[in-house]
C-alpha cells in the first residue's frame, strides 16, 4: 500500500508541502482535459481563440475527477497528513486554466486561501482563516497538464505556513480575514520560493497556511490545473504535545514556537 515516507511528512511539516508524482494515472488526466475543454467553450487546436489569461471554472463532480481525487496514495495522504480530521472528496475543483497571453493575469499575488465565511459570505475576500485551520485541512494543487517553468507553475514560499501560524495566532478563533493577512505577508521573514512543476498526474499537498502565488504563462501549451481544499471535520487542535498532534498540527504548534525551514 502506497503511503508518503517518513522523510516527506517531515518534509511537509518543515516546509508546508509534499509533491506527489503519479497520484493519480496519466490516462485519468487525459480523460479530465476534454471536460475541461468543453467547459470553458475552447478548442486546443484553436490557439487563436485563446485570448485570456486565465478562466475559471468552479467545482466538477465528473467520475475521472472522482478518480483523481481518491486514489489509495492520496487517501492515504490525507489520513497520514490530517489523521482522520478530513472529508472524503467527491468533487474537484476551482480550476484556474492558463493561456500564453499578452494579456497579464490580475491574481498573481501571494496569499493564503480562506477556509470559513465572515461577515458577508459572499465575498470571497472577506472570508477568513484562523490558528485552528477552520475548515480546511489541505491546499492541494492537481496537475492535469505537464507543467514546466514555463508553464505558469504555482509558486511557493518553503516554510511560510511557520511564519503564517505566527501571524495569526494572537488573533484566535476570529482570525484574519483573506485581504487582512495578504497585507501582512510581506512583512514576514524572505523565503525561498519554489515552484509546482511536475507531469500530469502529479499532486502537491500544501499545508492550508502556506503562502502561494499564481503567475503569467510564458510557454505554449494551456496549464490545466484544480486546487480544491481538503476540506477538515474539525477545527485542529494546537492545545496539546505536538507530538501528539497530526502533521499539520504539528507545523502549526513549530510555527508559533518560531521553528524555521
Amino acid at each position: 500500500m502506497e503511503k508518503l515516507s517518513s522523510a516527506q511528512i517531515e518534509q511537509f511539516i518543515t516546509c508546508g508541502y509534499v509533491k506527489v508524482e503519479n497520484a493519480f494515472s496519466r490516462d485519468i488526466a487525459d480523460s479530465c482535459r476534454p471536460i475541461l475543454w468543453n467547459a470553458i467553450q475552447l478548442s486546443p487546436d484553436e490557439p487563436e481563440t485563446w485570448t485570456k489569461p486565465v478562466i475559471w471554472i468552479g467545482e466538477l463532480g465528473f467520475e475521472p475527477f472522482q478518480k483523481a481525487a481518491n486514489t489509495a496514495i492520496l487517501t492515504n495522504a490525507y489520513h497520514q497528513l490530517a489523521g482522520d480530521n478530513w472529508l472524503p472528496r467527491k468533487t474537484l475543483g476551482s480550476f484556474p486554466i492558463r493561456f500564453p497571453s499578452t494579456e497579464t493575469a490580475n491574481d498573481t499575488g501571494w496569499h493564503v486561501d480562506a477556509s470559513f465565511p465572515g461577515d458577508n459570505p459572499n465575498n470571497y475576500l472577506e472570508w477568513k482563516i484562523n490558528i485552528n485551520s477552520k475548515g480546511r485541512a489541505l491546499l492541494m494543487l492537481f496537475l492535469f497538464s505537464d507543467v514546466s517553468e514555463q508553464d505558469a507553475p504555482t509558486r511557493l514560499k518553503e516554510g511560510s505556513h511557520l511564519d503564517v501560524a505566527r501571524l495569526l495566532e494572537p488573533k484566535g478563533e476570529e482570525g484574519l480575514a483573506f485581504m487582512q493577512l495578504a497585507e501582512k505577508l510581506e512583512g514576514i521573514p524572505k523565503r525561498k520560493e519554489v515552484t509546482a512543476t511536475g507531469n500530469a498526474g502529479t499532486v502537491y499537498l500544501c499545508h492550508p497556511f502556506l503562502v502561494h502565488a499564481a503567475q503569467q504563462h510564458r510557454g505554449k501549451a494551456p496549464k490545466f490545473m484544480a486546487q480544491p481544499p481538503l476540506l477538515s471535520k474539525n477545527d485542529f487542535n494546537i492545545f496539546q504535545p505536538v507530538e501528539m498532534g497530526c502533521p499539520i498540527e504539528q507545523a502549526i504548534i513549530r510555527g508559533i514556537r518560531s521553528s524555521s525551514c
